[in-house]
């Protein structure tokens, strides 16, 4: 196992660990702020942060890239990601929420091929039908209990694959401090983009939890509530330094099988924080979908070693 590959799977551990923190931090401040508040606080807080790791790094001038579309086509499709997931936790459980959002590395291994140009067998398909079962059986349709926040969490795995392979793709390139500024940009201009637009429509009110998240009017925070929201501007910092550097510094297919080590932390906080306890269609559907994960992830580096 070479260094860059090491390092890599570091990173996104770690990562995902940090990120994980998020979780419970807005699902506690959604019941009190739009998310578009806590976004643009958390983004703030971000911003001279990422400016000095750039700076420190790179240097300014890496942030006039010749890519700038493609780092703004990145950062846009992560904030639609980042976007449904955080309007699903402010209705689901912490465990149903990041269940449904493991099927992230499914999304990476079905799109790798087209966008890679990474061969996909019928082992990996069938794998993938796999994992679609282990959905199924999360969501329980016909039982009477389907929450529509569900599929917010799905959209999100989907987009947040897509961009993971974008980082791989423009890896050798952009550096993951480059590309996580444009995402905190991108994040903050959308935000205020979309306070403006539900002020200005005079959307301020929902009855689903989601979408009340989504429209609920600014109000000026508690201290503390404050201190909560700025917090996730350091732990963005360094969760999306991390994430983007592993996918930077190794294969997509290789280090997304960690992952799923984020189905340790988030449901942790969600018992801890919330005395959240997971349904055991839970547990059953996010064995399927790691199960699932891990054998079409697998399948793929031994294709990688066949053809070596």
């Amino acid at each position: 196992m070479h260094s860059g590959l090491l390092r890599g799977i570091a990173c996104l551990c770690v990562g995902i660990l940090v990120f994980s923190l998020q979780d419970p931090i807005i699902k506690a401040v959604s019941a009190r702020y739009p998310l578009t508040e806590v976004m643009a606080i958390r983004c703030l807080v971000a911003f001279p942060i990422l400016m000095a790791i750039v700076h420190r790094e790179d240097g300014l001038r890496a942030l006039l890239s010749p890519r700038l579309k493609l780092l703004v086509l990145r950062a846009t499709i992560l904030f639609f990601s980042y976007t449904f997931y955080y309007l699903a936790i402010a209705a689901l459980p912490l465990a149903d929420a990041i269940a449904l959002f493991f099927t992230a590395p499914l999304f990476i291994v079905a799109m790798a091929g087209p966008y890679l140009g990474e061969r996909i067998t019928g082992r990996t398909l069938a794998t993938i039908l796999l994992g679609m079962a282990g959905v199924i059986f999360m969501l329980r349709p016909g039982a009477g209990l389907f929450e529509w926040a569900a599929l917010l969490s799905l959209g999100s795995a989907a987009f947040y694959g897509f961009a993971q392979l974008m980082a791989r793709k423009m890896g050798d390139c952009e550096s993951a401090g480059v590309m996580t500024f444009y995402q905190n940009g991108i994040y903050l201009v959308g935000a205020m983009v979309v306070a403006a637009f539900f002020e200005t429509a005079g959307l301020t009110h929902a009855v689903h939890p989601s979408l009340e998240f989504l429209v609920r009017p600014w109000t000026w925070p508690t201290l503390s509530d404050f201190a909560l929201m700025a917090a996730c501007g350091f732990i963005a910092s360094a969760g999306m330094m991390l994430l983007s550097q592993a996918y930077r510094l190794a294969s997509a297919n290789r280090v997304a099988t960690f992952e799923y080590t984020g189905i340790l932390w988030t449901p942790l906080w969600g018992f801890v924080f919330f005395a959240e306890i997971p349904r055991q269609t839970t547990l059953i559907g996010a064995a399927l979908v790691v199960g699932a994960g891990l054998l079409a992830l697998g399948s793929g580096r031994q294709r990688r070693s066949a053809v070596a």
